[in-house]
């Protein structure tokens, strides 16, 4: 077993914790998934399936994460998790070997609550094509630096992702090696350092602001069944008079994200989300409308709308990816008017965001 070595010395006024290659042992691993002890191409490594092994060190905030894998082209998601609070809430990179030099062929999402959000969460600064040699050793880094990352694959002198905004909450947290997948993947020489002054040579761009129009706080309900409301041409009082509330803001896509407050599972897949709409006179106002997976949209009580967005409902190559795919026209009365969306999930990402581009004689208020 190769020996651990720590070195701790003061650079630039902060402390640099580096350390060796960390075996891959229950010393240093929580191991929940099939890991089997391999030589591959000249390497001592493991190959992992169906599942995940967490690093038990749970102090990773800022700095350097590397190791070798290898990955066959296979339908498959293997990757890295970090800042990872438990197995339901972290930061994650991972690969698509399938899509390789596709757009897609690389992907940062955050985790809340168990539900990774890759529909809310794409092109630039999240997804992006990259290539790589597959059934031979492929060495991969991530830089970790407060909000920003960068992840570097096989070319160690420029990133093949920049991730721009990290989406959670800068917190320490553990590390993770995941492969969900019966198909393997191999990882070697796995070695970390903790530092608060990390080298980053991608370029990084700002957060803008939501665009003009954008609806920018949301009042979110707790969970329900989606079949409450499936077949139902008015919000049912009943459901409606039992609900707790919570405000959320969007973020600067426009997005907010339901994961952030609830927990997805069988019976508990929609939530409400709501705004008043208080108009100066009788009038219709276009509602540009994105979300995932599926919507039905009330207006002072009564559906007006039912949408689809979930991955492959559109044609059998759409994502379910979101955006303001969506036109609505309200007919709104004077004075207050009640918009309640119920917005159901499946998997890869539960948001909804909401634009009026003329706002000309109306307030919106959550």
């Amino acid at each position: 077993m190769k020996s651990i070595w720590l070195i701790l010395w003061l650079f630039a006024g902060h402390y640099v914790l580096a350390q060796s290659a960390i075996p891959f042992d229950a010393t240093y691993w929580d191991i929940a998934g099939k890991l089997e002890r391999e030589t591959f191409q000249g390497k001592d490594c493991i190959r992992l399936t169906d599942g995940s092994i967490y690093l038990k060190d749970s102090t990773f905030r800022n700095g350097v994460i590397e190791f070798d894998m290898t990955l066959s082209k296979n339908r498959y998601f293997p990757g890295v998790g970090f800042r990872l609070r438990d197995k339901g809430n972290l930061e994650q990179v991972y690969l698509r070997p399938h899509q390789l030099g596709n757009p897609d062929a690389i992907q940062y999402t955050p985790v809340f609550n168990e539900q990774a959000s890759w529909q809310l969460y794409y092109g630039d600064g999240y997804s992006t094509a990259v290539t790589y040699p597959l059934e031979e050793w492929v060495h991969l880094k991530l830089v970790v630096l407060n909000t920003r990352a960068e992840v570097y694959i096989a070319d160690q002198t420029k990133p093949a992702l920049v991730i721009h905004q990290l989406k959670r909450t800068v917190q320490a947290g553990r590390i993770s090696l995941d492969n969900g997948a019966p198909a393997p993947t191999r990882f070697a020489n796995f070695q970390y350092t903790k530092t608060d002054t990390p080298t980053l040579l991608g370029t990084f761009k700002p957060e803008k602001a939501p665009k003009s129009g954008t609806i920018l706080n949301w009042q979110v309900s707790s969970t329900f069944d989606e079949k409450r409301v499936a077949n139902s041409f008015t919000i049912p009082q009943d459901l409606a008079k039992n609900l707790s509330w919570t405000n959320l803001s969007v973020e600067s896509s426009g997005v907010v994200n339901l994961s952030r407050i609830s927990k997805l599972s069988e019976g508990n897949n929609t939530v409400f989300a709501k705004v008043t709409l208080t108009s100066d006179k009788p009038q219709i106002k276009k509602l540009q409308l994105g979300f995932s997976d599926r919507v039905w949209v009330y207006v002072n009580g009564k559906l007006v709308y039912g949408g689809q967005d979930a991955f492959l409902s559109r044609d059998y190559r759409f994502l379910g990816t979101i955006g303001y795919f969506d036109d609505i026209y309200l007919d709104l009365k004077k004075g207050k008017n009640e918009l309640w969306l119920a917005v159901s999930e499946t998997f890869g990402g539960w948001g909804i965001q909401g634009l009026f581009a003329d706002q000309t004689g109306l307030t919106i208020q959550p």
